[in-house]
């Protein structure tokens, strides 16, 4: 495993006097505990290192403030829901809805995108649409939403600073009295580069631990296969361990977009329809599918894109048998395709202890 060094911190113990010839008082003043991440091997060897901010540095106390924080439901308007309701553990931080209920039983329109390898995202990029530059700006959305926490940052800062145990875990997380929306997302955020997806049955057949079956590698050969599955070009192939590219792409679901996804942000007509791709891992914990769940299981994701692309003016050139409805895989394909799929899943992921509350 190697092992990024994100912070290098010392604890300061200072004295002072109020007035001359009084005893001093000595008072600690709090420097974090740097912490490195434990990187899988084979993502050093595929890809570059991480993306830690220098002003958002790992550390001990900042990812156990981000980890109760992430889990705490005082962060919505009402006290009823926390990160952890949208993104639960069990279902590699997503949740089984197709879309989540926020306050008051409030639906939004998209899925809930599970949350893992975050800190590989090198174009910093998040929400299916590409709204929120950076993870630590990506925590700010769903706080003040109508649709998940409603609430409000000053009050957020309010309750916190009125908590018994907040304001010590701020103070000890980063090193100075006082709380704001700043550090509560930069707290988050560090808990959210914690969340590392690494040991799938395909991992462990890549370090030679397993064999993959007939049918799982025959679903390899069509995933790989331009004239086949052609999944690859979006999702990568087993050098690339986070299996997406993190761009974003029109994919062929829809020819009259009700959503524009990247298109409303970017405000470019020939964006209209285009979503980030999600990761390919993890898919047996994240189902529904897409980024508006419409599809329940991947029988269904796989005929979509056997025979059911949808032409528009924006569809991605990579959608190359579009004139065709999709690839056209034989049953036998899709069922090996789906056994290959299913292979990326990671059980030791969503029953760490270390992402529980």
């Amino acid at each position: 495993m190697k092992r990024v060094i994100c912070y290098i911190g010392v604890l300061v113990v200072m004295a002072c006097s109020r007035d001359q010839g009084e005893p001093e008082e000595e008072y600690v003043v709090y420097e974090p505990i740097p912490v490195s991440l434990d990187i899988p091997e084979f993502f050093s060897s595929a890809i570059v290192d991480p993306v830690i901010p220098p002003n958002n540095p790992l550390t001990k106390e900042g990812i156990a403030l981000g980890k109760k924080l992430f889990f705490d439901p005082l962060l919505s308007v009402d006290q009823s829901i926390s990160c952890a309701d949208c993104h639960m553990p069990i279902n590699a931080f997503t949740d089984k809805e197709t879309f989540s209920e926020g306050v008051a039983g409030a639906k939004g329109t998209r899925n809930s995108m599970p949350l893992f390898n975050l800190a590989w995202n090198y174009d910093e990029r998040f929400f299916w649409d590409g709204s929120a530059f950076g993870l630590e700006r990506q925590v700010f959305h769903p706080v003040t939403d109508i649709k998940e926490m409603g609430n409000t940052w000053q009050r957020v800062v309010n309750d916190l600073a009125g908590s018994k145990e907040y304001p010590v875990l701020f103070q000890k997380a980063f090193g100075e009295e006082g709380i704001d929306s700043t550090k509560v997302s930069r707290a988050i955020a560090q808990f959210e580069r914690t969340l590392i997806s690494s040991n799938s049955k395909f991992d462990q057949s890549l370090r030679g631990e397993i064999e993959l079956t007939q049918e799982e590698e025959n679903g390899l050969a069509v995933f790989l296969d331009e004239t086949r599955g052609d999944c690859f070009h979006c999702h990568g192939n087993p050098n690339n361990p986070l299996w997406t590219d993190n761009i974003f792409h029109n994919n062929g679901l829809d020819s009259v977009f009700v959503d524009l996804g990247l298109g409303k942000v970017s405000g470019d007509p020939a964006d209209n329809g285009k979503f980030k791709t999600p990761s390919l891992r993890n898919l047996a914990f994240t189902a529904p599918y897409m980024h508006d769940g419409r599809f329940e299981t991947l029988r269904e994701v796989i005929d979509f894109y056997s025979e059911g692309l949808q032409p528009s003016e924006t569809i991605d050139p990579l959608m190359k048998k579009i004139a065709q409805g999709g690839v056209l895989l034989t049953e036998k394909d899709k069922q090996d395709l789906i056994a290959f799929l299913l292979t990326l899943s990671d059980h030791q992921f969503i029953a760490s202890p270390d992402f529980k509350p």
